[in-house]
Order: structure tokens, then C-alpha cells, then sequence
């Protein structure tokens, strides 16, 4: 807990004393760091948003899916982007987003909720770790700087722990029907500030279920509301935002490319709110697992192994993709079937919150992935 841990000032310097041992040393002035953390719940198909055109059995293996990258702009010999995401390609272009492909995490298997406690709890195996990755990310980072919410309709796995964080949707509302929704609403119409709080509320239900709706304009609100409760003076300085809609079993060339245009516009609004915040800002996007590599009898794809994950932001030393690639032949897909991982989630992560908070990278990996196998920490992702 916070208020049991020990900060001594000294010369212009915190010292923060852990539970983990010995002490981490943080600059006393405060910053404007923020941070945000995207779940994509559901499992979205890293090969159908940054699309590896480079490799030769790309067109063979996804048939119908890759024809949305016969003419996308490459961001490099081998990798494009969806052509949805103009606002993230503008970020790659301005060096404020780089991607890693061929990612996962430890999980092996291919469920939804033991995937995603994996990815939210920071351990190798479901329910392995009672706490959040999230969560305990905070105990590293000065009073001033550990101030979480969670942009859903209650605390997700990986912002539950020993630190208190905050939720912005009531937890009652995603199980309420639809008239009880309207009568309260009703009842709020004429008090300026309680309906303005509940159109806020009622819109943050409707688009962290899932990006797709309303075309992506409800999307654009979240990253905008966002933004709003991020920059505020004494605010959250970190936000985990939920969104879900990634499971495209069926149809899914259509479906992911309206939940990219979603996310993109997410994205989009996030900068444009934060404004010159953004360039202290790390927005790393991540997904429970991939998907299949060939496409199903409904067109789209069934659980993976391998993903993608994104890391974005005015503080992203950015404009690269990370990949050591495995190839898309049938001779290297994991299991006959998936794009095959050869980089850790946890490792990404990691190294992407040590750069970003200059803190060491041994000690944040302890503690955001305690379970996890030592793993060399890759270097400048933050700009410094």
C-alpha cells in the first residue's frame, strides 16, 4: 500500500523503498509522464494489421485477407499497415509508433479468459498471479506519478492490487437493461451536472465493448474522454482502457477493418486531447494472443498463438518494427497452424515501462513478470 512505503528527500532526489528490496531513486521534480495501456479483447489478428507483405507465402496463406494490403503503404520491405489506421501511420511517419511482430505471451493454450489472466496478471500460467502487471507497475513510480483509473465498466485483472486505482464506469451499468437505462436518464434530463456525468458514463458502456460500433465514432469519444481525464491537474496520470470486438471468426476482412478504423480514431483522439502532453505519453496496445494464419469456411479466423503489439506516443523513440520473423511457410507455423512467437510479451512491455520511467530494467521486470524467465530487455524505446 501506499501509505505503508517510505520516501525520504535528500538533495533533490526520492527514495522509494520496496517491498521487493533495496531502493529505486526517482528524479523529486514532477513530470508530465503518462501512460496508457489498450487491451484488445478477443484475440485480434496481428497478420491483418501490420500485414508481413514481404514474406512470399503471405498472399497463399490468407487468400481473401490480404487483399486489403495490395496497395497499403509499406513501412518497410517486409511490413504494412492497414490502411484504416492513418492516424498511426502518421505517428510511424513522425517516429511516435513502432510495432513488434511475432509476440506473445507465455500462454500456450487458446481460451479467451485464461489468455487474457495471463496477459493482465503478468504470470505463465492462468491465475498464477493474484495481482495485475498494472497494478504493480505503480509501486515503482513516486506518489505524484502512480495515479491509475481504469476506463471500463469495473477494474480489469491488471489494475487490481495492493495500490488503489480508480474505475470510471459504474459497474452496475453493463448489466442493466435497456429501460432502466432510459429511465435514468429520463430522470437526469433536467440537472445539468448529473446528465452530463451520465451521458458521460452511458457513452464509455457502449464503446469499450467494442470499437466497430457506430462506425467508429463512439471510439473517437473514449480516446477523447480519455484524454480529458488524463490531462486533468490532479488526474490519473495512467489509464487501462478496455476494448473488445476482436473476435472475427466469421467475415472478419470487414469486421477488423472497422475495429482498426476504431482504434485508429482512438488513437487520433487521445493525441488531439493531450495535447502537448503527448509528448511525455506511451500508449502501449496488446492482445490476449493471435489468430489462425489461414482463413476459415466463414471467412475469417479461428484462435492463435502469435500477435502483434503496438507502443505509441510523443515519448516512443518510434518508426520502427521489431520481428524476429519466423516465416509464414507451413514448415514454420507453430503447431501447423499459427504464426509462430519469437519475442516475449512481457519483455516488450517491460522494456517499454523501464525506458519510459527510467527505471532499471532488471527491477521492473521483477516486478511486473515475477513468473517470467530472465530476458534481455530491449533497449531505446523510450525517448530520453
Amino acid at each position: 500500500m501506499l501509505n505503508r512505503r517510505t520516501f525520504v528527500t535528500a538533495a533533490g532526489t526520492v527514495v522509494l523503498a520496496t517491498s521487493l528490496g533495496g531502493t529505486a531513486v526517482f528524479a523529486a521534480a514532477p513530470t508530465n509522464r503518462r501512460f496508457v495501456f489498450i487491451i484488445q479483447r478477443g484475440a485480434a489478428d496481428g497478420l491483418g494489421t501490420l500485414a508481413p507483405v514481404g514474406d512470399p507465402a503471405f498472399v497463399r496463406q490468407r487468400g481473401a485477407l490480404a487483399e486489403d494490403f495490395a496497395s497499403a503503404p509499406k513501412l518497410d520491405s517486409m511490413f504494412a499497415l492497414h490502411p484504416n489506421m492513418t492516424n498511426v501511420a502518421g505517428l510511424y511517419a513522425a517516429k511516435e509508433a513502432m510495432f513488434f511482430h511475432a509476440v506473445a505471451s507465455p500462454y500456450r493454450d487458446r481460451s479467451h479468459f485464461d489468455g487474457q489472466n495471463v496477459l493482465e496478471t503478468g504470470g505463465t500460467a492462468a491465475y498464477q498471479v493474484k495481482t495485475g502487471w498494472l497494478n504493480r507497475m505503480l509501486s515503482l513510480l513516486p506518489p505524484d506519478e502512480a495515479r491509475a483509473i481504469a476506463i471500463a465498466a469495473t477494474v480489469p485483472m491488471a489494475l487490481r492490487g495492493k495500490v488503489e486505482v480508480a474505475s470510471y464506469a459504474p459497474s452496475a451499468l453493463p448489466d442493466a437493461s435497456d429501460d432502466l437505462l432510459m429511465r435514468v436518464s429520463s430522470m437526469y434530463q433536467d440537472d445539468p451536472q448529473l446528465h452530463a456525468a451520465w451521458e458521460q458514463a452511458t457513452a464509455t458502456r457502449m464503446v469499450t465493448s467494442d470499437l466497430a460500433a457506430d462506425n467508429g465514432r463512439n471510439a473517437i469519444a473514449l480516446g477523447t474522454l480519455s484524454a480529458k481525464l488524463l490531462a486533468a491537474d490532479n488526474g490519473s496520470r495512467i489509464a487501462m482502457i478496455e476494448t473488445g470486438g476482436w473476435d472475427t471468426h466469421a467475415q472478419q476482412r470487414g469486421r477488423l477493418g472497422t475495429q482498426l478504423r476504431g482504434l485508429d480514431g482512438m488513437i487520433g483522439a487521445l493525441k488531439a486531447g493531450l495535447g502537448p502532453l503527448w509528448k511525455d505519453t506511451m500508449v502501449v496496445v496488446a492482445t490476449e494472443f493471435g489468430r489462425t494464419v489461414k482463413v476459415n469456411g466463414t471467412g475469417g479466423t479461428d484462435h492463435g498463438t502469435g500477435s502483434m503489439a503496438m507502443l505509441m506516443g510523443g515519448a516512443v523513440n518510434g518508426g520502427r518494427v521489431i520481428a524476429d520473423w519466423p516465416g509464414l511457410s507451413d514448415a514454420a507455423l507453430y503447431e501447423g497452424r499459427d504464426l509462430k512467437p519469437t519475442l516475449g510479451l512481457d519483455t516488450v512491455i517491460g522494456s517499454a515501462v523501464a525506458g519510459h520511467y527510467g527505471v532499471d530494467g532488471t527491477r521492473a521486470m521483477a516486478a511486473l513478470f515475477p513468473e517470467a524467465q530472465r530476458a534481455k530487455l530491449i533497449d531505446g524505446l523510450a525517448r530520453v
